[in-house]
């Protein structure tokens, strides 16, 4: 195997490493951490693809069926191993850099990438709790 990077081989024996670790058990995630990262997001944000703002959807997930739902959308595509294609759908704004003479070069422009405010909220919860379980086993 080859490193495309940096064209160096890369030992095969490292991933017979991996494979010789143990293994742990996914846990499936709460209502209580979705309400926790839910919070600190902000209210102002301008909204995905999917027109949902961060304030529309801290709206839905006090109703507590509507939170169990967002909950088993998320464990279930765990356990399928599936991310929905809704999910990684996005838009983007184009922002002309100011002062530019000519904007005839990608680099003149800045670009905003808006995703899909619920897969947001699901990455995340996901990627904390991904660290917490690594940090916690070491």
């Amino acid at each position: 195997m080859f490193n495309s990077a940096q064209n160096q081989q890369i030992n095969p024996k490292i991933l017979e490493e991996i494979l010789l670790k143990p293994t742990s058990i996914w846990a499936p995630f709460s209502s209580k951490q979705f309400k926790s990262v839910i919070i600190k997001y902000n209210n102002l944000s301008t909204p995905g693809p999917n027109q949902i703002s961060w304030k529309h959807l801290k709206a839905v997930v006090k109703n507590k069926k509507c939170l169990n739902n967002v909950v088993n959308i998320t464990n279930t595509c765990i356990n399928l191993n599936h991310w929905s294609p809704h999910f990684k759908k996005l838009s983007f704004i184009i922002i002309l850099k100011p002062n530019k003479v000519s904007y005839d070069f990608p680099k003149i422009f800045q670009f905003i990438v808006l995703l899909n405010t619920l897969g947001k909220l699901i990455k995340k919860i996901t990627g904390k709790w991904l660290q917490f379980h690594v940090i916690s086993n070491n």
